[in-house]
């Protein structure tokens, strides 16, 4: 175990620009976990990070030496309390967190189950949102087209409480590229002249797609769409939460496939 107790040490400046910069994060192709239940997700899934740095502190807690009794020693780095408090994104945070490199995969050539897509949308919270209500309704595959925020940003990691490890996550994907690989039929939320989601058969897999908070979904998707659906609202609300919409979609459809299996 290797202890760190500089601010000047190499180590620490390159976890310092990681943890202040969502730009860095993506160019290096890493991600930094924070708290036990991201940690213990992580390494149920992908195994070893790349470090795991805890405090001084965080070491005399159970849940904590839980986490680094699973970890290789070489992988291990502690810093004091004051130090890790700079590269802590959460308030009365636990005092430990991994540098782990994003999980990738190929975009697939053809995608014939059950899919999500987020056009533009840029909020992190939406997105972290939207991903643990993806992977909780059993959804394998999220594509991102630029614009949308950083799936692997600390924000959208905690918003989605482990969901990344479940699901396949695509970034800067293609419009075009995708709509042509995609088997299954295209739907989008249209609160002008659509049918009722409860009135609409969502037995099969459907490719969902969510789009910017302010914009909607960009052309392209409404071009190539061949479904599309209202989220009823009783109570006069002119629209949802990109994150509460999407959470009705892929449920609806979850309640409808259950409902059919019975």
């Amino acid at each position: 175990m290797k202890a760190i107790t500089s601010r000047d040490n190499p180590l620490y400046k390159r976890l310092k620009a990681l943890a202040g910069s969502t730009h860095q994060q993506r160019r290096s192709g890493h991600a930094l976990l924070e708290g036990f239940h991201l940690a213990g997700a992580y390494l149920d899934v992908a195994g070893q990070p790349e470090l795991c740095i805890v405090t001084d502190g965080a070491l005399r807690h159970d849940e904590a030496q839980a986490i680094v009794s699973r970890i290789e020693d070489h992988r291990l780095v502690t810093l004091p309390d004051a130090l890790f408090g700079q590269l802590s994104n959460v308030v009365h945070g636990v005092g430990i967190l991994l540098l782990v490199e994003k999980l990738d995969t190929p975009l697939p050539e053809r995608v014939d189950q059950n899919c999500l897509v987020l056009d533009g949308v840029q909020d992190a919270g939406n997105v972290g949102s939207i991903l643990r209500s993806a992977a909780a309704a059993g959804i394998g595959q999220v594509f991102c087209a630029p614009g949308t925020a950083y799936a692997w940003s600390s924000k959208v990691l905690r918003s989605g409480m482990g969901a990344h490890f479940l699901l396949q996550i695509h970034e800067d994907v293609d419009t075009n590229a995708l709509i042509e690989r995609l088997a299954v039929p295209i739907v989008i939320t249209d609160s002008h002249g659509a049918e009722a989601i409860y009135d609409c058969d969502l037995g099969g897999p459907l490719a969902w797609v969510f789009g910017n908070e302010g914009a909607g979904v960009s052309q392209a998707w409404r071009d190539a769409v061949s479904l599309r659906v209202t989220i009823p609202q009783p109570g006069g609300m002119e629209s949802l939460n990109v994150a509460a919409a999407a959470a009705v979609c892929v449920f609806e459809q979850c309640r409808q496939q259950r409902g059919r299996k019975a």
